[in-house]
């Protein structure tokens, strides 16, 4: 690469990883930087693990005909090779041994890229061959800042056979509880989410920079930490240009039993488009949902993935308490548009697992957060929701893993709560304003992206 006096169009490629909680943020970006004269290129991994995933980028792409769309064709991976059940892990495997199909790809583009936008799940993979092209390569971490912290310190603190013994000490931010772990990087044993942890933490130094979703005014002391190198050294400019905000791509008719039910009254319950909670666990949460006598709209998972979640509601509820649940509320299994729901003016609670998008979102909205955190890095956003005062945590409920259940009257309870207390309600329309600040003309990320759009101008590949 060189320098080059000669401002041009920059011309940016992002690859996401498998999962909405990856995609949605990716889109969101590619949208934003469309709209700021970027010529954007999405390479979009095939298949697909979801069809949320599918229909997601269908929309997208019909809705930025100026965006290209270049397809990664992932190679088969013999089952037995997989050292995970998980199949979002497992999508992450193919797209790691497809990776040497990538180099091509770029090198084919036209005209030239001026940088590369990769997801953090591909750092170790996708850097050596950006590095090989010279090509700038920017990741973008989906979760917070303060899960940064984690991620790319992580490789630090390991003990004896890549054990954790105590609570984590990040430096210059203090301890994260152990409790707070992903319980598969507290296994002695190899697994995919703690190799991507090493591996990917450890490479992150050698990346352009590192984009997150967040803003300065609910993490500024994790991005200062992060920035002045405190967390780990030599690492790149720590950017923060969220929260990014929902697109039009996204709107869909909007439900009418919504439009029916009076302003702010209604609890939308939701775990994201990974969790599956077990069949005994739902159902003690649908009768706890009853019992709070609270309104709620229910999106029901029993499945990882959507495409195999084919049964019906009766099935999976029972005849006695669907018919229960249609006094209250509304339950559905089909995809839920979550941002169309999280922005209509009925809704007044969210009970969530507290990934990073949800947050994100229930944030942007103004919507109070009741945290219920099921895997990964969500028991560190919901600390971060307790922190900025935008919802509650019963820390006692764990992680909703299969062999604990959270019981009815213990969640009537806590639902009846949040629903009823007005201070939330009011920080979280405070919260509110000040993130659709952090993206105003003057906010701080829109000034960190217009930065970081001039440097990319300024990029010449030499031939």
């Amino acid at each position: 690469m060189s320098d080059s006096g000669d401002l041009r169009v920059p011309h940016v490629a992002l690859l996401p990883s498998a999962g909405m909680g990856h995609l949605t943020p990716f889109l969101r970006l590619a949208a934003l930087l469309a709209s700021h004269d970027v010529s954007v290129t999405f390479i979009t991994p095939n298949p697909t693990v979801s069809l949320a995933e599918s229909q997601s980028l269908s929309n997208f792409l019909m809705a930025f005909p100026q965006i290209t769309r270049k397809q990664l064709h992932l190679l088969p991976l013999d089952e037995s090779c997989a050292n995970s059940e998980d199949p979002f892990y497992y999508h992450f495997e193919l797209i790691r041994r497809s990776s040497h199909l990538l180099s091509p790809l770029l090198s084919s583009l036209s005209p030239p890229l001026s940088a590369m936008i990769t997801d953090m799940s591909f750092t170790s993979t996708v850097l050596p061959i950006t590095d090989s092209l010279g090509l700038p390569n920017y990741i973008f971490f989906t979760s917070s800042a303060k899960m940064l912290t984690l991620y790319v310190s992580f490789h630090t603190m390991l003990g004896p056979n890549h054990t954790i013994k105590d609570d984590l000490q990040v430096p210059g931010l203090g301890p994260i509880p152990k409790s707070w772990m992903p319980p598969p990087l507290l296994q002695e044993s190899n697994n995919l989410l703690k190799t991507f942890f090493i591996e990917n933490g450890k490479k992150m130094t050698e990346s352009s920079g590192i984009l997150v979703n967040t803003y300065e005014s609910i993490e500024s002391e994790t991005l200062a930490a992060l920035n002045e190198g405190k967390v780990l050294r030599k690492l790149p400019s720590v950017i923060s240009i969220g929260p990014l905000a929902p697109c039009f791509f996204e709107t869909s008719q909007q439900l009418q039993w919504l439009n029916d039910q009076a302003t702010g009254s209604v609890l939308y319950v939701s775990f994201g488009s990974r969790t599956a909670m077990s069949r005994e666990q739902i159902r003690e949460l649908g009768d706890g949902l009853v019992r709070s006598g609270c309104r709620f709209l229910w999106a029901v998972k029993d499945k990882k993935v959507d495409i195999e979640d084919d049964e019906k509601l009766t099935e999976v509820l029972g005849e006695e308490l669907l018919e229960r649940v249609k006094k209250n509320g509304l339950a559905v299994k089909n995809w839920l548009n979550q941002e169309e729901i999280l922005s209509h003016p009925a809704i007044g609670g969210f009970l969530s697992h507290c990934g990073w998008n949800s947050l994100s979102e229930a944030l942007w909205n103004g919507v109070r957060i009741l945290a219920w955190p099921q895997h990964g890095d969500q028991k560190v956003n919901a600390d971060l929701v307790e922190r900025i005062g935008l919802g509650t945590w019963d820390k006692s409920w764990g992680w909703g893993d299969r062999e604990t259940v959270v019981k009815a009257e213990d969640i009537a309870q806590t639902v009846s709560e949040i629903m009823g207390n007005d201070l939330l309600k009011l920080q979280a329309l405070h919260i509110r304003d000040e993130a659709r600040r952090a993206v105003g003309d003057d906010g701080s990320s829109t000034k960190s992206l217009a930065a970081l759009i001039d440097t990319w101008k300024k990029f010449q590949v030499l031939p």
